[in-house]
């Protein structure tokens, strides 16, 4: 599923510019994260997100968990993240919804395991 693809892979970029790229190429200007830890609109406030998250989790990578189930402009998925290869340290749930060009609009996420 295209959607959670191209979400994933802008969490996954290693590289801040990249990142930048991503959230340019896939996500409405202003698009909203919103999880019980934080809220971002736009891509400046979500890079920063990311920026943190991947600050918090060096190394570690985001992978789907399971299959995504889409309908309409609606995805959801269970995710991921942990170092490569290994089990997820923190696992969630995210509701994305695309806009009419199909850009990431909006997330929800849920958060259904964090480390202590």
């Amino acid at each position: 599923m295209r959607l959670v693809e191209n979400y994933l892979a802008t969490w996954n970029a290693a590289d801040e510019e990249l990142r930048r790229a991503l959230l340019k190429e896939h996500w409405s200007e202003r698009a909203v994260y919103a999880d019980p830890l934080v809220e971002a609109v736009g891509h400046a406030e979500i890079a920063q997100v990311i920026d943190g998250v991947r600050k918090q989790f060096p190394g570690f990578h985001f992978t789907s968990v399971g299959e995504p189930d889409a309908h309409g402009r609606l995805s959801r998925f269970r995710w991921g993240l942990g170092p490569a290869g290994e089990e997820p340290i923190v696992i969630g749930f995210d509701v994305v919804v695309a806009d009419d060009r199909g850009f990431i609009q909006d997330v929800y996420g849920f958060l259904d395991r964090v480390p202590g």
